[in-house]
């Protein structure tokens, strides 16, 4: 069976049509950008340290196979279990026998956008395993059984009221309640005894240093800690490309992450797990799911010098109006559009067109993704692979034939407004025209610019040759 396309635009539409929460999450997630902005300005070294993250970056993609072996070599020494997983199927497997040997049926965990990608929570909860989310964006996005929404804010999208109705829910809570401290007061009453009665936590990881075989955890509630440390059992689930070669590397990237993403100067807490504690035990689960495929892939593989700070979704202009779940995939916004093809081409092959190519999310990137550039090659690349709608690809196919004809195009711009002036509505405004669905068609401008050329330019130049 063939898999349908997300249709981005159907439900963007539906999103904007609520107006507080477009709102809302238009003017929140800019707030994030101006931060980060007012923390650039701060720093006289920021674009230093964006073309070093850039380049360790580069540099350790390139050298992949060594400093993974390098990790898992100095991972064993310190006591850690490290496993591989070549897809999200094998990766689900593992952390199930881990736990299925521990005995463990409730496993707490904190934000892991690789347990999302390979939807591991639907995978244990059939098979008697409890999965509870400790942050409380994640929280709120499971008990609504939602994706989130963002990278790092993953119910930015949601009000006050929203999320007291789903506490109403689950917890028997005051429905009216509209005190953002009282509800997140809730949700730790709620919490904790989860926490303190857990047979298993996991965690994910921002950065894997290679030198000393230890992964480092960042964090602004303390929940990856307490997941980490509170049960006997730690499991880290890890995308192979989070690698760093050296823990001097960590300077570079600790001051950019943070600021880059909530426009703070670091996290509320930066932790280094080496080893496991006395009398626990700890494993690390390194997966694939296509990143060695991605690599391979001239003109997308730097997507994989991602950071997972966000700081191109708060500030793409596409992405604070339409929302995150518009995207129908675990990663949203401009980082998104140019990953979740790799997944799935056809599926997510609207998501490069959820764009205004403006080129802010380039900008703003701490390591340097050339992120606008392959939006437009994943263009190219599902034109020629099919995977454009018939209105579009007609569309496109017939632009194409008109532009590439001067005369018929000049013949084209100058009848336009006889056409707009004269034709009934319901044949410029129809389902062939998905630009005029929300908006009015422009009128052209009166003097073109070859117009403007052949009276100004071109006459003057004959007659100054015949004179």
């Amino acid at each position: 069976m063939k898999v349908k396309p997300v249709n981005h635009a159907k439900a963007a539409e539906e999103f904007i049509d609520d107006v507080a929460h477009e709102s809302f999450h238009d003017e929140r997630l800019w707030d994030l950008r101006q931060k980060r902005d007012e923390q650039m300005h701060i720093l006289p070294e920021w674009q230093e340290l964006r073309t070093r993250a850039s380049q360790i970056k580069e540099h350790t993609l390139a050298n992949l196979p060594e400093y993974l072996e390098q990790f898992e070599a100095n991972a064993k020494k310190n006591g850690i279990h490290v496993h591989w997983a070549a897809d999200g199927a094998e990766h689900n497997r593992i952390v199930g026998e881990i736990l299925e040997k521990h005995g463990a049926k409730s496993l707490i965990k904190s934000k892991s956008m690789v347990t999302e990608e390979c939807q591991m929570r639907e995978y244990l909860e059939p098979r008697g395993v409890t999965v509870t989310e400790t942050d409380l964006g994640e929280r709120i996005q499971q008990l609504d059984n939602q994706m989130p929404s963002h990278i790092v804010v993953p119910a930015v999208h949601k009000l006050i009221p929203d999320v007291a109705k789903i506490f109403a829910e689950h917890y028997h809570t005051d429905p009216n309640d509209n005190s953002a401290q009282s509800l997140a007061w809730q949700q730790r009453l709620a919490a904790r005894p989860v926490i303190l009665s857990a047979d298993a936590g996991m965690t994910g990881g921002n950065f894997v240093v290679a030198e000393t075989g230890s992964f480092v955890v960042c964090t602004n509630e303390g929940n990856a800690d307490l997941s980490a440390t509170v049960p006997g059992l730690h499991i880290a689930t890890i995308g192979i490309e989070r690698l760093v070669p050296r823990m001097a590397d960590m300077g570079v990237f600790i001051r950019l992450l943070s600021r880059s993403a909530l426009g703070s100067p670091i996290t509320q807490y930066t932790t280094h797990f080496r080893g496991p504690q006395k009398g626990s035990e700890m494993h690390v689960v390194l997966v694939d799911n296509g990143r060695s495929h991605r690599l391979g892939m001239q003109d997308f593989w730097t997507s994989l010098k991602c950071i997972r700070c966000g700081a191109c979704m708060n500030t793409c202009p596409v992405y604070r109006r339409s929302g995150g779940l518009s995207y129908g995939a675990v990663y949203s916004g401009p980082i998104g559009a140019i990953i979740d093809p790799t997944f799935n081409e056809r599926k997510y092959s609207t998501l490069p067109f959820a764009s205004t190519m403006n080129g802010s999310c380039t900008n703003v990137c701490p390591v340097k993704i050339n992120i606008h550039e392959q939006l437009y090659k994943w263009r190219r690349v599902l034109a020629e692979h099919h995977e454009l709608p018939f209105v579009k690809r007609e569309i496109m196919h017939m632009a194409g034939k008109l532009m590439g004809q001067p005369k018929l195009y000049r013949a084209a711009i100058n009848g336009t407004e006889v056409a707009l002036s004269t034709m009934p509505r319901f044949v410029l405004y129809n389902w062939l025209n998905p630009w005029g669905k929300h908006r009015e068609l422009p009128h052209p401008v009166k003097t073109t610019f070859n117009s403007w050329y052949k009276k100004n330019r071109l006459n003057k130049q004959k007659e100054g040759e015949k004179a």
